[in-house]
């Protein structure tokens, strides 16, 4: 395995538990210790984890505004899981418009390979540039560039959305609350994403476990402008009454 696999995987393990502990990785991935201290010591260097006597403890929170190349390598598991969920909502021809999330992007990957004339218009420049040579039709927003995120924003992507009444929009978030409803971590990505949400007809927000019961900075959206909620796992059975309730339905 090489090195960046490993830390990639050490990654996900400390999105889903939150702490690691050098022992116990050196035994998994059958390395010595001091190269898992490295791995540490490097994920350190980039904001992403406090290392401890030990282990290390993630930094990440909701509030957050993580650089794509850690978006785009967490929790990919759970990513690509909802992408495959996602085909019965979809048809062929569809128009559909896309935010900049991880989550989106690997929706849009599965829909290319099995969708057949979709046109899409996305302020995502990595899908832009990954589905370049793809069946689907892109459309960009333009705008300008956020380089933190790779995505389009500002007043000149928000004009271009305004501009198109589309299908279906698809969308992630950083976490969703039953009080506070559905939140990111970044204002411009916010504005883009409202936007979107007001010209579909069909409303699909995608969610991995991670994003329930979790408030991020910027409120952007309420349950009653979405109407399917995709995830990766069963949610609570409050989570099941509250969608029942506020009419969305749930595919997981």
């Amino acid at each position: 395995m090489l090195a960046f696999e490993r830390r990639d995987k050490i990654l996900n393990t400390l999105y889903r538990e939150k702490k690691v502990y050098v022992a116990n990785l050196a035994k998994e991935f059958q390395v010595t210790e001091e190269t898992i201290r490295r791995d540490l010591e490097k994920l350190e260097k980039e904001g992403i984890v406090t290392r401890t006597y030990g282990g290390a403890v993630l930094n990440l929170h909701t509030n957050e505004d993580l650089p794509y190349q850690t978006r785009f390598t967490v929790n990919m598991e759970a990513k690509q899981n909802i992408a495959g969920k996602l085909q019965p909502l979809i048809s062929d021809g569809n128009t559909i418009v896309a935010d900049a999330s991880s989550t989106v992007l690997e929706a849009l990957k599965e829909l290319n390979r099995t969708k057949e004339g979709l046109v899409v218009l996305t302020n995502s420049a990595i899908a832009l540039s990954e589905l370049a040579q793809s069946n689907i039709q892109l459309l960009s927003t333009g705008g300008a560039l956020r380089k933190r995120s790779n995505s389009l924003v500002g007043s000149v992507a928000e004009h271009a959305v305004r501009q198109y009444n589309v299908d279906v929009a698809l969308f992630s978030c950083k976490g969703i609350s039953m009080v506070r409803g559905i939140t990111d971590s970044n204002e411009a990505e916010s504005h883009i994403k409202k936007e979107m949400l007001k010209q579909a007809n069909k409303v699909i927000l995608l969610a991995d476990k991670s994003k329930f019961d979790k408030i991020a900075f910027v409120h952007f959206a309420d349950f009653s402008a979405v109407d399917f909620v995709v995830t990766d796992e069963k949610p609570s059975d409050e989570w099941l009454r509250f969608f029942k309730d506020h009419q969305v339905d749930i595919v997981y």
